[in-house]
């Protein structure tokens, strides 16, 4: 069996190690949970369609994506979605509803310590 070698993507590591390095400064297990979930390897990681959001998440609450933003559904209510990525789709569906998509690192620098932010998928 080949040693594990963690995420490929430049971006994504260095992500991982400021989720990890910051989780343990401030003491935020919700950062700690976070670069868990985005170490995860890509086969397994979380690919979360709008329709989900629709279903679970809340007018105005902000949600963190730890994979993909899918644009396969219908979205009404006006949410704030951080994710790693997201398909043009998703992005359009999502502002149109009156919601955005914002980064991973734009949610951190918004809300420091991740109060009120679910992790969905």
């Amino acid at each position: 069996m080949p040693a594990p070698t963690g995420p490929t993507n430049p971006l994504l590591s260095k992500q991982i190690e400021e989720l990890r390095r910051r989780g343990h400064m401030e003491s935020s297990p919700f950062m700690l949970k976070l670069a868990d979930e985005l170490s995860r390897p890509e086969r397994i990681r979380r690919d979360v369609d709008i329709s989900r959001i629709e279903r679970f998440v809340e007018k105005g609450e902000t949600v963190v994506v730890p994979g993909k933003l899918l644009g396969d559904g219908i979205i009404t209510k006006p949410v704030t979605i951080a994710a790693f990525s997201a398909s043009a789709t998703a992005k359009q569906k999502v502002e149109k509803a009156g919601g955005k998509v914002i980064s991973i690192d734009e949610l951190l620098k918004m809300n420091p310590k991740g109060s009120g932010v679910k992790i969905i998928g």
